[in-house]
């Protein structure tokens, strides 16, 4: 746990349950904040170092436990969404991805969408390194940067279910967007469900993930994506 974090936001009275308590859970959560911080580090670091994104992780999720009160077992994922969206807000600010990293992007999306409608299929990592003429180091930056981005609108999403600010929501409309999340969840195929699940619970990368269900990376990036996707529209619709 950061002192400083800690030392900035935990005045005495800032909570009715006492900055011993609050200490005490910043500990037990912290590998929480550190779990996030993995996702989202490989698409900032060129912005904000690891060490500055768990001190605002750590903020985010002291806030968490001063709205939420006693922890319970639908506290982690109220504390998740805080964390996350306490990051994000920064990175945001910080402007993470410059325009003219979004219009690389853009523009490999586009010859990406191309080769596959020439090809009637979707393309293997090799096609696609020898059609795009781009270094398989790009390709997997491009990658992060396409999870990373999907994620980010997932969560704005996510933020919007309950129909509050993101520093008002309250633990019983985090619990009814947990139960949704878990419907939307239910509502992929088993492949789907395996790559979102360890991707966002266990932490897995895309080339552990990759190495597990016997896929390349890139396929994994698809679905991974794709998955979000329709998480996003059943939601929507829900």
């Amino acid at each position: 746990m950061h002192a400083a974090a800690y030392a900035e936001y935990a005045q005495p009275s800032a909570s009715l349950l006492g900055p011993d308590f609050e200490r005490t859970q910043l500990r037990q959560y912290a590998p929480l904040v550190k779990r996030i911080v993995r996702q989202l580090g490989a698409q900032a670091c060129a912005v904000m170092d690891r060490e500055d994104m768990e001190q605002i992780g750590l903020m985010g999720l002291l806030e968490a436990l001063r709205r939420y009160g006693q922890p319970d077992e639908a506290f982690g994922a109220f504390a998740a969404l805080r964390v996350r969206g306490a990051i994000l807000d920064e990175l945001r600010r910080q402007d993470w991805r410059p325009r003219s990293v979004r219009q690389e992007s853009h523009k490999m999306r586009d010859a990406l969408r191309a080769l596959t409608r020439k090809l009637g299929r979707e393309p293997s990592e090799a096609e696609i390194l020898a059609n795009l003429k781009i270094t398989p180091q790009a390709y997997q930056a491009f990658q992060q940067d396409e999870v990373a981005e999907e994620l980010a609108s997932f969560d704005e999403m996510v933020a919007e279910l309950s129909n509050l600010p993101s520093d008002a929501r309250t633990p019983e409309a985090q619990l009814m967007v947990t139960r949704s999340l878990t419907q939307a969840l239910q509502s992929l195929n088993e492949r789907e469900q395996k790559v979102i699940q360890l991707y966002y619970e266990f932490d897995a990368s895309l080339k552990e993930i990759a190495a597990v269900l016997d896929l390349t990376e890139a396929r994994v990036s698809q679905i991974n994506k794709a998955a979000l996707g329709k998480m996003k529209a059943f939601l929507q619709q829900a």
